[in-house]
């Protein structure tokens, strides 16, 4: 008979759907208490007049007699029955649960069973857990506000659309009635079953007293210590009752306080029952129902009291239990955490010297996880609703962290040495349990067939296993034996069975074990869900954030602080089949806690790096050559006996003597951001990654991003531009600071295991783009900026001048002091450190942005060529008559405007010309591999090549600084301008006679008193001579564009120049011979640069006599100096 009843099969089915309904409850619970996520149906006022007739008539709703209130409804049937359908078919699913747990309890009871958790411990579990449940789906029901005017408005849509009331209308409708009180209706329905109920919780009076010890019993018993009996190390943690060692302490609290609610008459009649419920009610104020949904026990319970008669008495003892909660409980709670942490410390450093040990001990590892998991409950629960207490810190815990991080610590090494596990209780299942087991069946007097037979299976099942199927790799399935002991537990559990397990206690005893041995082998996870599960966190948000700011704020706690996020990994286990609605918003707030904590604690790691790295960069700023002209000086007066400092000035520290200490306890800044960093970094040690709803989340990645986006801002931060002054960080001292940076990131290795080199790679890499990945601006555009707005557009107006000799740019000696010294941004280490900054994209961006302005020059040139375009075409013709030429340089206008923008094109390109060198030389030292093939494919290029071909070469040369004789970004700018449908004949000529213009213009120049050439510059004051570059940079590039022979126009160029250069020898009292010397110097800088002319065809046409005499003059000049 007891084979038919299946109640260990039922017992499981029904708790599992009892959680999925209770579960359900929850959700639509929330979901119509949140305006947003609220049935729109509710909220509308066309539907306020169909809510209130429902719910005023509810369950008697007459559709016919209410029409004139529910034609809303009638109008919208189709919609509101899928819209609240599900709502529906949930309630329904409440009502079946009900019937089925009814039907369950009633033969429970009619067949007389045995309840004991010592015994029976599954059996009787699984029994508990199923009247709670049951309780807590009616409880979750009656806090549904709704619940009548969702199945009000369902069931009047259904009759209007099928013309019949839904058949299970009437029966939930009358459920919905009964339930209005729920806890006086579910106590009424449980008196029968107090005989079964309080057998079964009176079981708990041998676990219950000795789980709730308080922290310095645990200290005096040294619980879960391995070092307090080191002989017994080796032995196996074993005991009576195993499963109810890691029972969860809040469990057996919901058990006993919801039981003695349901089935209070024994409180009256047994003292047992009351000391039991009493020690219950003295450890909280609150039990959870399901997730945040709590219970305030003591008010229920003295509010449940106060409604029956004959119950005055307990109502004292419920205030004086929660007197001693509210005074004791949370003191004596953050004394039991403040234990545990010191205990589960001890267990790691001995598990991870001795991983062995976590086969005889793993029992001790499920105990401390239970432990912890009821205390870190117990907390966040009463948090979440603190009493008016005089000591409210009692519910808060900086060092929550720590506790959290040795609960993960444990999983870890239980899932990294699962072997070990595996291997120690195989062969203590087939070597022992099944020797014992087999010697106790063969004792038995009386075994049934059907017991017979499970207890043979068990025997076989254990005998059977080897370690060759666990070296070979097997996986194995004990499931069937577990649940098969259950079966055995329900059979033997029976009122008049012919084998009664309590009259077997050795039986259940080495079951029970063998039971846990068995999860030691397939269920690990399982019993870590069981023992360890803090997903209820995902619910308790607040709290949870509120316990992470409170650690991190906590100096000693940062090593711990990863415990959170990790905790996050938990919250897929509170999802549950039969509400698949909540699983995205419990992935996305699961996701978006785990992000938050992790970007935080990124962000805190992110602090003390670069605060280190700013320090090592101020240091490292002091040794820098710039520091030392003080320190020679000091040295060289010091030799010369030279008057000494005075007595109140403090000598200036020299560098490394912060390093200098008289005593190790004295501890630096840096020092303390030593530790903090080797704090943070050993938090990351608790995983290298975990996953969170199937999301694999790698902390040390976070990490990465956060230096990525933080060291971008502080590269920015440190060149110190100033877009008002126009001020900016020298490029050498940005380099060498950028460069400290890099130095001790690369120590951040040593601490934890990042690719410091792929963050570096990736930061400077960005800086090489004008925006960074972020969209902000970079050292590339600020140089850019700096470079055009600042030394350039200075440049263009003769404040600064080019000097060759010296390959810089030089501040003119003005009345107005500039405010930065050109010369040392634009000299050849500047230029290379630059370089180095930005790279070939980054000058690749600012070449760009030359070419943009050379290209506007161009353009308004060719519109004064336009203006004067018959004049030109004449000189063109006529250079070689002075009478005709002198005519028309009258009617020439824009002379100086044209060699003024040409002159503004020269500096631009000399100033690309420099870059161009300074990237040269950082390509060769970088990549000589890569730039010995460029050199000589650009080299071994023929000129009868398609010029395409050509220019394509010289475009990847020019990319890795080589010079070319057509640059191909100007080549390609003055390609791409606008020039209004002109025909390739029509800007030849514009382009041959802007040549003429320029040529013929050339005497202008000699009124202009900074025409002069000096030797010390190697150029002119005015950079008159950048027009050399300017002239075969775009005569070159203008006539590629245009495929015309370059070598033969710029020969006309020199004629005319050349002709009309001489004519200035003629003049010998005027006032254009001032600086002719100076000027002739330009043609032989022309031919000099261009590769496309010769001094033979200079020759030809201007004698090297003049050329020779201007140099000896313009040399006369130069005073020589010498040192």
């Amino acid at each position: 008979m007891a084979y038919q009843l299946k109640l260990a099969e039922k017992l499981l089915i029904l708790n599992d759907r009892g959680q999925g309904v209770l579960i359900r409850m929850n959700h639509i619970k929330k979901l119509c208490a949140d305006p947003k996520r609220r049935p729109s149906y509710f909220t509308e006022k066309s539907m306020e007049s169909a809510m209130k007739y429902i719910n005023k008539k509810f369950p008697n709703v007459d559709i016919r007699g209410g029409s004139q209130h529910l034609s809303s409804i009638q109008k919208q049937k189709s919609a509101i029955l899928e819209s609240l359908h599900s709502h529906y078919e949930s309630f329904i699913d409440v009502m079946e649960f009900r019937d089925h747990v009814y039907e369950l309890l009633n033969t429970i009871d009619a067949s007389q069973c045995y309840f004991n958790i010592a015994v029976n411990f599954d059996f009787t579990k699984n029994y508990l857990d199923l009247i709670i449940t049951y309780a807590s789906v009616i409880h979750m029901l009656s806090r549904i506000d709704d619940k009548k005017a969702i199945a009000g408005m369902y069931n009047c849509a259904y009759e209007y659309l099928n013309g019949n009331s839904d058949p299970s209308f009437p029966r939930l409708g009358q459920m919905f009635i009964e339930y209005d009180h729920p806890w006086k209706k579910l106590s009424e329905e449980f008196g029968p079953h107090t005989k079964s109920v309080t057998e079964a919780l009176l079981s708990l009076s041998m676990v219950y007293p000795r789980r709730n010890l308080s922290a310095d019993q645990w200290r005096s018993a040294q619980l879960l210590s391995l070092l307090a009996s080191p002989a017994a190390m080796l032995s196996p943690a074993c005991c009576d009752t195993m499963a109810c060692e890691y029972l969860s302490l809040e469990a057996m609290e919901r058990w006993i306080l919801i039981g003695f609610l349901l089935c209070h008459s024994s409180l009256n009649t047994n003292a047992n029952s009351q000391n039991l419920w009493k020690m219950a009610l003295r450890n909280g104020l609150y039990i959870t129902v399901i997730r945040d949904e709590v219970l305030n026990i003591h008010k229920l319970s003295e509010d449940f009291f106060d409604s029956l008669k004959g119950y005055s008495k307990r109502i004292p003892d419920i205030k004086e239990c929660k007197e001693y909660v509210i005074t004791s409980c949370g003191a004596a709670r953050r004394e039991k955490r403040n234990y545990l942490r010191n205990a589960l410390k001890e267990l790691i450093k001995v598990f991870e010297d001795e991983p062995a040990l976590l086969g005889p001990k793993a029992l001790f590892v499920f105990m401390a996880l239970s432990f912890s998991r009821d205390e870190v409950l117990w907390l966040v629960r009463h948090a979440e609703n603190i009493p008016k207490t005089k000591t409210p810190e009692d519910y808060a815990d900086s060092q929550m962290a720590e506790l959290l991080y040795y609960m993960e610590k444990l999983r870890s090494l239980l899932a990294q040495h699962r072997y070990v596990i595996q291997r120690y209780h195989l062969q203590y299942l087939s070597q022992y349990d099944a020797l014992v087991l087999n010697d106790i069946i063969q004792g038995m007097h009386v075994c049934p067939e059907e017991e017979s037979v499970l207890m043979s299976s068990f025997v076989s099942t254990l005998s059977g296993m080897s370690l060759k199927h666990l070296d070979a790799g097997e996986e194995f399935d004990l499931k069937s034996f577990r649940l098969d002991w259950l079966r055995l537990q329900a059979y033997t559990s029976i009122g008049k069975a012919p084998l009664a397990l309590k009259d077997y206690p050795e039986l259940a005893k080495v079951m029970n074990m063998a039971q846990f041995h068995t999860r030691m082998m397939d269920n690990v996870y399982e019993l870590l869900c069981e023992t360890a599960d803090l997903s209820i966190l995902c619910f308790h948000e607040r709290v949870f954030e509120k316990l992470f700011s409170q650690s991190s704020e906590d100096v000693s706690m940062q090593r711990h602080i990863t415990a959170f996020p990790v905790i996050c990994s938990h919250f897929s286990q509170c999802l549950h089949p039969l509400c698949p609605e909540e699983n995205e918003d419990i992935e996305n707030q699961s996701l978006k806690l785990c992000v938050t904590f992790l970007e935080e604690i990124s962000r805190q790691t992110c602090t003390v790096v670069l605060g280190i790295c700013a320090e090592q960069c101020n240091l490292h700023e002091k040794l820098l050559p710039k520091h030392s002209a003080e320190t020679i000086s000091t040295a060289r007066n010091k030799k010369l006996n030279k008057s000494l400092p005075k007595k109140g000035d403090v000598p200036k520290e020299k560098p490394g003597t912060e390093s200098i200490r008289k005593d190790r306890v004295i501890v630096t800044n840096l020092d303390k951001m030593h530790q903090a960093l080797t704090d943070l970094c050993a938090s990351y040690s608790i995983c290298a990654n975990f996953t969170v709803f199937k999301h694999i989340i790698v902390p040390a990645e976070f990490l990465l991003s956060q230096l990525e986006i933080r060291l971008n801002k502080v590269i920015v931060q440190m060149a110190n531009y100033n877009q008002s002054t126009h001020e900016i960080a020298r490029p050498t001292d940005l380099l060498a600071g950028i460069q400290a940076y890099i130095t001790s990131l690369h120590s951040l290795s040593c601490y934890i295991n990042i690719d410091v080199t792929r963050l570096v790679k990736s930061v400077l890499l960005q800086q090489t783009q004008p925006l960074d990945s972020y969209g902000a601006q970079t050292i590339t555009a600020l140089y850019t900026n700096w470079f055009l707005e600042g030394l350039l557009r200075q440049a263009s107006n003769a404040l600064i001048v080019h000097c060759p000799t010296k390959q810089c740019f030089v501040n003119q000696n003005t009345e107005n002091e500039q405010s930065f010294h050109a010369e040392e941004y634009s000299d050849i280490c500047g230029l290379r450190s630059l370089a180095e900054l930005i790279g070939p994209f980054g000058l690749k961006f600012l070449n760009e942005n030359l070419m943009w302005h050379i290209v506007s020059q161009v353009g308004e040139m060719k519109k004064l060529v336009n203006e004067n375009m018959d004049v030109l075409v004449q000189m063109r013709d006529n250079y070689e008559n002075p009478e005709t030429m002198s005519d028309l340089q009258k009617k020439l206008t824009g002379s100086e405007n044209v060699l003024k923008r040409m002159t503004i094109v020269g500096v631009i390109l000399s100033f690309r010309s420099m870059i161009q060198d300074a990237l040269k030389e950082i390509m060769d030292r970088h990549c000589p591999y890569l730039m010995r093939p460029i050199r000589c494919l650009k080299d071994f290029i023929y000129s009868d090549v398609d010029i395409k071909v050509t220019l394509s070469v010289y475009e990847m040369a020019s990319a890795a600084g080589l010079p070319c004789e057509i640059d191909p970004a100007l080549v390609s700018a003055i390609a791409n301008m606008q020039t209004d449908n002109s025909s390739i004949e029509e800007e030849f000529k514009i382009t041959c006679l802007l040549l003429v213009f320029i040529a013929v213009s050339l005497p202008t120049l000699c009124m202009d008193p900074n025409s002069f050439y000096t030797r010390e510059h190697g150029g002119h004051q005015n950079n008159i001579h950048c027009l050399a570059t300017a002239v075969n940079h775009l005569a070159a590039a203008m006539f590629t564009v245009q495929s015309q022979n370059i070598q033969t126009q710029l020969q006309e160029f020199l004629k005319v120049a050349s002709s009309v250069l001489l004519q200035l020898g003629q003049n010998v009292e005027r006032a254009e011979i001032k600086n002719r010397d100076s000027i002739y110097l330009l043609l032989d800088m022309i031919v000099e640069q261009s590769p496309f002319l010769s001094q033979d065809m200079l020759e030809k046409c201007f004698p090297y006599v003049l050329l020779r005499n201007s140099y000896r003059e313009v040399h006369k000049t130069f005073v020589h100096t010498m040192g």
